[in-house]
């Protein structure tokens, strides 16, 4: 998740068209009689999701896991998980319109609650059962959203470095409220940039966003081509959506790995005091530190991280 300079360092940690393609309708098939020849039924296949915010590319086959990215990043920032699970599972990747040059045409938002929305009806007319989602970040923010809002579709919930409420970055006394002015200043900022400004503020940040070269390098490339109006209607909405309240009375199963790096990313002590604090009321959650990474945990420990999907999709 990229955010514009004036969030500060501090604000960086925590931060289906559906390729599920229909088969071919079935021809009418004539059986004949002696007496005469009557076309058998034809059953119509479920047609192809299609949405104008968001977009699935389905791989593999097996129990159903949907991978979520985070503010402004492309699916593939999930690409080389997909490609593991895709002997095992049918994976569900996600793109959400307006980020990493996908088109966008809702203006200023609303952002986050329609991609729930959406993810909901994806679930539903797909007739995905049980299934696993995941998400990073933004991501992450979206998947606790649908389990809160919609439990019955859901088996179970992975957050990738995500806060119920990523305000909480600025000190245990945030609330909506505070958070508001801050929300507003972030997405005006990234509005008034002209494209140098932002590609370079973008390219500054990833350092304290990813260990992994490969994977600053995708980041920059995926926000300084998404939509500006899109980016800045998202980051408003992130930063005043608190999810705590509803934790509490939440069923769905919530694994939660977060992030440590001794060398420039957060302590482990302050991570830990951070999202023990914040999923305090979630019963059951999982809360997982993973060392040695900043917030994209995936790409900067991909053999850790693969161990705790695989336990996560087991359970």
């Amino acid at each position: 998740m990229l955010y514009p300079r004036s969030l500060g360092r501090s604000t960086l940690r925590a931060l289906v068209i559906a390729s599920v393609a229909a088969a071919a309708l079935g021809g009418a098939v004539l059986v004949a009689t002696e007496a005469s020849a009557a076309p058998a039924p034809v059953v119509a296949a479920p047609s192809p999701f299609v949405s104008d915010r968001l977009s699935v590319e389905v791989v593999g086959s097996g129990p159903d896991v949907i991978l979520i990215p985070g503010f402004g990043c492309s699916r593939e920032v999930w690409r080389a998980e997909a490609e593991r699970l895709k002997a095992t599972h049918r994976v569900h990747l996600v793109q959400l319109a307006g980020f990493a040059g996908e088109p966008w045409s809702h203006g200023d938002g609303p952002f986050v609650q329609p991609v729930v929305d959406e993810l909901a009806r994806y679930i539903r007319d797909g007739g995905l059962q049980d299934a696993a989602v995941v998400g990073h970040s933004m991501g992450g923010m979206s998947a606790l959203m649908l389990a809160q809002q919609h439990p019955e579709l859901v088996g179970k919930v992975m957050t990738v470095d995500s806060l119920p409420f990523f305000s909480a970055l600025f000190g245990p006394t945030a609330t909506v409220e505070s958070a508001k002015p801050f929300a507003d200043q972030a997405a005006a900022g990234m509005l008034a940039q002209d494209d140098a400004s932002f590609r370079s503020g973008q390219a500054m940040q990833a350092a304290g966003l990813a260990r992994d070269p490969a994977t600053r390098e995708k980041m920059v490339e995926w926000t300084a081509a998404g939509d500006r109006h899109a980016m800045a209607a998202a980051i408003r909405e992130v930063m005043t959506t608190d999810l705590r309240p509803g934790l509490a009375t939440m069923s769905v199963p919530v694994w939660a790995p977060y992030a440590s790096d001794a060398d420039g990313g957060a302590p482990a002590a302050m991570a830990d005091a951070l999202w023990t604090r914040e999923y305090a009321s979630l019963p059951g959650v999982k809360l997982i530190r993973v060392d040695g990474s900043r917030h994209f945990i995936m790409n900067d420990q991909p053999t850790v991280f693969g161990g705790i999907m695989d336990q996560f999709l087991a359970e």
